[in-house]
């Protein structure tokens, strides 16, 4: 069984200040993981759905997740749906088995309702200038509370993930010199650019959401 506390030092000094959100986000990816009866992904094992959105609070919850789980910006096997919500789905890659887990609703609201966001947090304090006297008995009772009490855990489903093979091709921008690789490459007159570079000979911006070879 994974447990969230081994996690939380590393947890914090990832995420560089304390908050409720990012050890529900442990506590959450935790849930997830034994629900599964995975391990932690050294590699891409894994693949986590995350329901955040932007531009609202505890989206600190990410980096418990990305801590427990494994699941990374960096190796690309977390991905945010925007649906501006805190559920997570992760899923088994090999197999297809997945569970969605999310924060219980009630718990979410008695945490809007302490000093930490009444008093801080919504008064536009950022979380590292809140005293620790007020964060702290928030944090201890996000990790330690029963899980009964905070999660809901769904039922083990199939969710098919289709595997991509990442690409080692590359080319240096005849316009910046920098490396890119081979697939986001766009030609502008009979250069072989970067996107930026494109975007700057060309005048036309692409959209962020641009896919390799798009």
């Amino acid at each position: 069984m994974i447990e969230p506390k081994d996690y939380y030092e590393h947890g914090l000094a990832l995420h560089g200040h304390k908050c409720p959100a990012m050890p529900m986000g442990l506590r959450v990816g935790a849930a997830a993981l034994n629900a599964l009866g995975v391990e932690r992904a050294a590699d891409g094992q894994l693949l986590a759905l995350v329901e955040l959105g932007e531009d609202h609070c505890a989206t600190c919850f990410a980096d418990g997740v990305q801590m427990i789980t494994g699941c990374t910006f960096g190796k690309g096997n977390i991905k945010k749906l925007h649906y501006g919500k805190w559920g997570v789905t992760l899923v088994e890659v090999a197999t297809g088995r997945a569970v969605r887990v999310t924060p219980k609703a009630e718990a979410m609201l008695a945490n809007k309702q302490t000093a930490f966001f009444k008093d801080y947090r919504e008064k536009g304090i950022p979380a590292s200038k809140v005293p620790p006297e007020v964060v702290q008995p928030l944090v201890d009772r996000v990790m330690n509370a029963p899980a009964e009490q905070l999660l809901s855990v769904g039922p083990v489903f199939d969710h098919p993930v289709e595997p991509h093979r990442h690409s080692f091709d590359g080319l240096v921008c005849e316009a910046c010199g920098e490396m890119v690789v081979e697939g986001y490459a766009r030609l502008a007159g009979d250069q072989r650019v970067c996107i930026p570079c494109h975007e700057r000979i060309t005048g036309i911006r692409e959209p962020r959401a641009a896919v390799a070879g798009s």
